[in-house]
């Protein structure tokens, strides 16, 4: 897996901190300098805790497991769809429903009423409501989209949560913690970078960093991916070669017991034409 670039990441702008009035002390370690009243974020320590989030995110998505993506930022919203759909990983932008995590079985029911709604359209059921009807069940289906369309192939529980600014994610952050489910984020100098497993400090803020960060993440899902298929072809292909290594002993073994077979039948038939004395 490639190593971070720390230019690319000074070129994006992820090294822009809020103001220094906004700042948490625990960001202290990964704050460079301070320039004209905003915090400056040290890239060194950027691209190391980048590269150790990389590193998981690639064992988490090559054991096939899902990464959800938790962005509700206007800024972020449209980077993530896009991003994310690369992969196919779910993912939130619109707003994180309270309980999602903790109460995961509630928010199952409201995707399969979504599918219930689909499966009436098909049927033929839909069309025997009246208009009124149709109205609102059509609005409850575009709400439910809307909210958890991108959630709607997450049939367990995620196995770790990337966040984009833990700040407006803060009932993502606690359920997560709550469950014992393991946090990656992009944390901004005004952030607790205590508050996640991985933290990533840099700008949260600008369009470019999260396209940037999130970017090296979807990157390292699609090489967990790559190698998790190639395992599986390499599984498959063993397994069809020992198969056929089975076949071939089994018909030497038929054909084995066949000649033996032959062999002892003339002496059996000589057997029975010698004459007894």
């Amino acid at each position: 897996m490639a190593s971070t670039n720390y230019k690319e990441l000074l070129e994006a702008g992820v090294h822009f901190g809020h103001l220094k009035r906004k700042w948490n002390p625990n960001m202290a370690p990964y704050i460079f300098m301070e320039r004209n009243g905003i915090h400056v974020i040290d890239l060194h320590k950027t691209v190391v805790k980048c590269d150790e989030a990389a590193a998981a995110i690639k064992q988490i998505a090559k054991s096939g497991k899902k990464i959800l993506v938790v962005a509700t930022k206007k800024q972020a919203k449209n980077i993530v769809e896009r991003q994310m759909q690369g992969v196919n990983m779910p993912y939130v932008t619109e707003r994180w429903p309270g309980g999602m995590l903790t109460n995961f079985v509630t928010i199952r029911k409201a995707i399969r009423k979504m599918t219930d709604i689909d499966k009436m359209k098909q049927d033929g059921r839909f069309m025997t409501m009246s208009k009124r009807e149709r109205l609102q069940v059509d609005r409850q289906r575009e709400k439910l989209e809307k909210d958890l369309g991108s959630i709607s192939d997450l049939t367990r529980l995620p196995a770790a949560l990337f966040i984009i600014d833990v700040n407006k994610e803060h009932i993502a952050v606690r359920e997560a913690r709550k469950l014992n489910i393991p946090t990656f984020a992009i944390v901004d100098t005004n952030a607790d970078p205590k508050a996640v497993d991985f933290p990533i400090p840099g700008n949260d803020d600008a369009s470019a960093a999260i396209d940037k960060i999130l970017g090296i993440m979807t990157d390292a899902m699609k090489e967990g991916l790559a190698e998790r298929k190639t395992d599986k072809d390499k599984a498959s292909k063993e397994a069809e070669a020992a198969k056929e290594v089975e076949a071939a002993k089994a018909a030497d073994d038929a054909k084995a017991a066949e000649e033996a077979k032959t062999a002892e039948a003339p002496a059996e038939k000589k057997a029975e034409e010698t004459p007894a004395k």
